[in-house]
């Protein structure tokens, strides 16, 4: 029964390994030391993160870490989904989409990333003059 199980959520098994279980394991390095307060006021507990922009790009700077190896692994499961068809044309139609949905997911990935540093610029440009 257990077997079944991965068998048939194979791909659920994988998105939770590499989407949640490996990034865990790799940010997980080193330590930080605790930020020094003084009783009664509340510390940032982020202490490199000094702004509001500066939060969204480290955001955005983690999103970029974990999805674009999300989306190199999913256009490698496409080009499987592509040879395993053998000109089935319901096979060939299902490779298709995947690899369609990879790429429309990986431009949204990388348009967030330019328009966040098109906002970053332009707020940088204003403030500076």
């Amino acid at each position: 029964m257990n077997m079944k199980f991965i068998k048939d959520n194979w791909q659920t098994t994988l998105v939770f390994t590499f989407g949640f279980i490996l990034p865990i394991t790799a940010f997980g390095q080193g330590t930080v030391p605790a930020p020094k307060c003084l009783p009664g006021q509340i510390c940032n507990p982020l202490p490199k993160i000094t702004s509001i922009p500066n939060l969204i790009q480290t955001i955005l700077e983690g999103a970029i870490k974990i999805g674009l190896p999300i989306v190199a692994l999913a256009i490698i499961y496409a080009g499987f989904l592509f040879v395993f068809a053998r000109g089935n044309p319901e096979k060939l139609g299902t490779a298709k989409d995947t690899l369609l949905y990879t790429l429309i997911g990986a431009a949204i990935l990388l348009g967030a990333w330019a328009i966040a540093k098109m906002i970053e610029s332009t707020v940088l440009g204003i403030t500076s003059t």
